[in-house]
């Protein structure tokens, strides 16, 4: 007797080779039979004739390490096949803490990750100080997916050196060695690696970059080796950019890199995305990932399947939110406000005014960014183009219809009942398409992931991301060639599961984790990104739903039927490698 058995589906079972049809069975929470034909009786059987079975989709990048105290959907990311998440990314997270210096944490994490202060205050419940503390506390909880996590430098910097190493001054030796303990701990106690954040584009509330930007080659080193000593993992961070068009600084990041690699035996994952700036450096970040391997490293440039910008309109940023006019009716709801915005003496009042003085929130340099670059921005769409042609731009929009492109943006945000989204790819498009991206997602070193799931709550909504890589990258694209579908299952789930440490999920073979999607591959799609307001204190946040999931399941229990939350709750604590 199964507990569940799949019958006739087209399994794509993330080890590459080729679909087949055939049945799949399921006891206690594990394959335990796939083939043609399988005789016994389930207490639920799902014929999923015509319709894809694949393994439940692996996001190594997201930023859920607050909202996994309070919410048990882990919503948008369960919402497009992903069964297992990891956080504590880009070297920020809530464990270790001082106590008393929570709230500081939570400054550090709104100011890198645009989730709002007020949300995390209202909805973490403290329950730890040190990181194997703070994995006890999340064994306790329950969720829809699996979570997984890494130790973050910004918080074990903090903990050990407070305002020095909160400021980014130098650490002494005493203060690595407590660090690298500290690492080793963690990792000891379950933490899937460590992270770290280099970029000084990732900052605090109070505008000082994350703890460890600076830091020197001995500190970082001993974070290797502190993850070596704890039974092993992933080091992953954000790496310094590019400054201007100096490409000096991420090439001498990758040295550093292959040399904590070679000499801790671990991996290290970087993000890497295309900068306009210097627009060919992925290609040498590339092959310096496979350079690498004669120097005895592992290194993983981690990549995304599609642009990496904002979205902007009413309800985001957008170039009006400084105007006089505009911020009279800014506080009513979207929809009293779309009256008042479609009438034509409130448009020719908001187009005809002046900027007032900015007061350096994030959400208005959003809004001066998007007014500075209309030939740069797109109509997103229903359903959404992520590779849109020239024409979609507003600046094409604005010269055929003989208009200014503010006045062409205005009238763009008025569509959809002013839930009109515009895309501004900042990152991923330098070149207006997406073949840099297509090489970046086939290289053999790099891996899929920087979703972001459950970060930039107000303005990005990547956690879609498994989504687009089956429908644009399999089945939708017209401007270039399309990848295996086969291929780019196991990208999403053998393939990250693998490096972070994770074997036992990844693929459809016996022995094997039961984490299941099983997808009306014809008939998904992404829907437009909605802004919500169910964080805690009313929190706003994005959310982007899809159609033709028919059935995600979780260690053997169904978690979803046609998208819609079944109330099923397996998921678990994914401790490391030892």
């Amino acid at each position: 007797m199964f507990d569940l058995l799949i019958r006739n589906g087209t399994v794509v079972d993330g080890t590459g080779d080729d679909r087949r049809v055939a049945d799949l069975a399921i006891i206690d929470g594990v394959i335990v039979a796939i083939g043609e034909g399988l005789e016994g009786d389930a207490h639920e059987l799902i014929d999923a004739s015509g319709l894809l079975v694949t393994p439940g989709f692996v996001d190594v990048h997201t930023h859920y390490d607050g909202q996994v105290t309070w919410d048990e959907l882990l919503e948008p990311s369960s919402l497009h096949g992903v069964t297992t998440i990891v956080m504590g990314n880009c070297g920020v997270g809530f464990a270790p803490v001082t106590p008393g210096s929570e709230e500081w944490l939570i400054q550090l994490m709104e100011g890198v990750e645009d989730i709002p202060g007020a949300a995390l205050s209202e909805g973490i419940a403290w329950e730890w100080e040190t990181f194997p503390e703070f994995l006890d506390a999340l064994e306790k909880r329950r969720w829809s997916v699996d979570i997984g996590t890494q130790v973050a430098h910004g918080a074990v910097r903090a903990y050990v050196m407070g305002a020095r190493g909160a400021r980014n001054e130098p650490a002494d030796a005493t203060e690595i060695a407590a660090m690298a303990n500290i690492v080793c701990e963690a990792v000891a106690a379950g933490a899937l690696g460590v992270s770290t954040s280099r970029t000084i584009a990732h900052r605090a509330m109070d505008g000082e970059p994350v703890p460890g930007t600076f830091a020197a080659e001995d500190e970082l080193f001993a974070l290797g080796y502190g993850l070596r000593d704890g039974g092993g993992g992933i080091f992953e961070l954000a790496p310094a950019g590019v400054a201007g068009e100096d490409v000096v600084a991420p090439m001498q990041e990758v040295d550093w890199m292959v040399r904590l690699s070679a000499e801790t035996g671990q991996p290290v994952s970087f993000a890497m995305l295309q900068v306009s700036s210097a627009p060919e450096l992925w290609k040498h970040l590339l092959q310096a990932s496979i350079d690498a391997i004669d120097q005895g490293a592992d290194i993983h440039p981690q990549v995304a399947g599609r642009p990496f910008g904002v979205l902007v309109g009413w309800e985001t940023g957008h170039p009006f939110l400084l105007r006089p006019s505009y911020r009279a009716i800014a506080d009513l709801p979207l929809a009293e406000r779309i009256v008042e915005l479609r009438k034509p003496d409130v448009r020719a009042a908001i187009l005809g005014e002046a900027d007032i003085e900015s007061s350096g929130l994030l959400i208005e340099g959003l809004a001066g960014l998007a007014a500075s670059m209309l030939d740069n921005i797109f109509i997103l769409g229903d359903p959404p183009d992520y590779e849109p042609t020239a024409d979609r731009s507003i600046a094409a929009i604005a010269r055929a219809r003989g208009i200014e492109p503010l006045e062409a943006a205005y009238d763009a945000f008025c569509a959809e009942d002013g839930r009109a989204l515009l895309m501004l790819p900042l990152l991923n498009y330098a070149d207006g398409d997406h073949e840099a991206i297509r090489a970046q997602l086939t290289h053999p070193q790099s891996v899929s992931g920087l979703s972001d799931g459950g970060a930039h709550c107000g303005i990005i909504c990547d956690a879609s991301l498994p989504t687009t890589m089956l429908t644009h990258w399999t089945r939708d694209r017209t401007r270039g060639e399309l990848l295996p579908l086969e291929w780019i299952v196991k990208k999403q789930t053998h393939d990250t599961a693998e490096l972070y440490g994770m074997s036992d999920r990844g693929t459809l073979e016996v022995g094997k984790r039961a984490d299941v999607n099983i997808i009306d591959f014809a008939n998904l799609r992404l829907q437009t990104p909605e802004m919500i307001y169910d964080l805690p204190a009313g929190g706003r946040r994005l959310i982007q739903r899809s159609e033709g999931y028919v059935a995600t399941i979780v260690a053997g229990e169904i978690t979803r039927r046609d998208g819609v939350d079944t109330g099923a709750r397996p998921g678990r604590l994914v401790r490391g490698r030892r």
